[in-house]
């Protein structure tokens, strides 16, 4: 995590998605820390990290959707937000392929509306927007670097493409105090999405059956713990003082690209069922094959690095599906 001090106290700070894996885990980060928090919920699930680990009854809930203009401009101002962190998004691949149109609303006008509100505020110093490593497409040249185009071709890879423009174009063009996050995949306890590889292999082999893997078990990620996003979050926001840092976007990830067979291994091992063979559908459509990033830049200028190993990062993972 960053340094203990005194920056988030009583800081004034919006999370959009707060419930998610990530916002319930910076959100937790942020309380600790001192700030006084307003969280956007959209649906509310009492599964989710902030709900379990109580954290969500010490923050102030508004809830709505981030396709609310209005809603968000009057929360900014009679909050008074000095800070905003947007994470807000439809993050599936899957149902972006069903359903297009939703992400295309919440992940892009969400975007927007977010920006317009934070530009009219006047307040807010600090906007830190999620995008994602699915921005990039579908590339030749790896590992991804911030400087490689952004070229999403299907649904939600678009999605994200267009939204980190717009961000982007409110900073060269207003000013705007934004910076841009690009994540490789993000895994922790807290993620109730079961079509994804790792909390799905997880519940699998907790139960004592075989992994589902969508695709052949070839396509390459890169996998991030959800602890150490946050550190890299916290350094982000706590450095946009320096004009140097902001208006940029940041790769974050561990620069250790896995197949998806190799982490479906890594899970099993994890959780004590190395017996259990993973069943491949080779089913998948409309992904990337082969997706991993360069994390230099943030390592260089923010001083950020991964703090958890894969197995350490797994371990706990693991040990928080037991207990839910």
């Amino acid at each position: 995590m960053s340094n203990e001090n005194d920056f988030w106290r009583d800081k004034r700070v919006f999370v959009t998605g707060c419930t998610g894996i990530l916002g319930s885990w910076l959100t937790r980060a942020i309380v600790d820390r001192g700030a006084d928090v307003v969280g956007l919920v959209y649906d509310e699930n009492p599964r989710s990290e902030l709900a379990r680990s109580g954290y969500l009854g010490r923050i102030t809930v508004a809830h709505g959707s981030v396709t609310d203009f209005a809603l968000m401009e009057r929360l900014l101002h009679e909050f008074e937000i000095e800070v905003v962190f947007h994470l807000a998004a439809q993050a599936l691949v899957t149902v972006a392929n069903r359903d297009p149109l939703s992400t295309l609303e919440t992940n892009v006008r969400g975007t927007w509306n977010v920006l317009e509100a934070v530009r009219r505020s006047g307040k807010v110093g600090r906007l830190v927007i999620a995008s994602s490593d699915k921005a990039y497409g579908d590339q030749e040249a790896l590992p991804y670097t911030e400087e490689a185009p952004l070229m999403g071709r299907h649904p939600y890879d678009v999605s994200k493409s267009c939204a980190d423009l717009i961000a982007l174009s409110y900073g060269h063009t207003y000013g705007l105090p934004v910076a841009i996050t690009r994540c490789g995949n993000i895994f922790g306890g807290g993620d109730l999405h079961w079509d994804r590889i790792v909390p799905g292999t997880i519940r699998s082999a907790l139960r004592g059956e075989r992994p589902i893997v969508r695709s052949d078990g070839s396509f390459r990620r890169d996998y991030i713990y959800v602890k150490d996003v946050v550190s890299g979050y916290l350094l982000l926001a706590e450095k946009m003082d320096n004009p140097s840092i902001r208006g940029q976007a940041y790769n974050f990830g561990h620069d250790r690209p896995l197949t998806v067979l190799e982490i479906v291994r890594e899970i099993l091992d994890a959780c004590g069922r190395t017996d259990l063979e993973p069943v491949i559908l080779n089913e998948a459509k409309y992904e990337i094959r082969d997706q991993y990033l360069d994390s230099s830049k943030a390592r260089k200028l923010l001083g950020w690095k991964p703090a958890y190993t894969l197995r350490e990062a797994l371990a706990e993972t693991v040990e928080w599906y037991r207990t839910m």
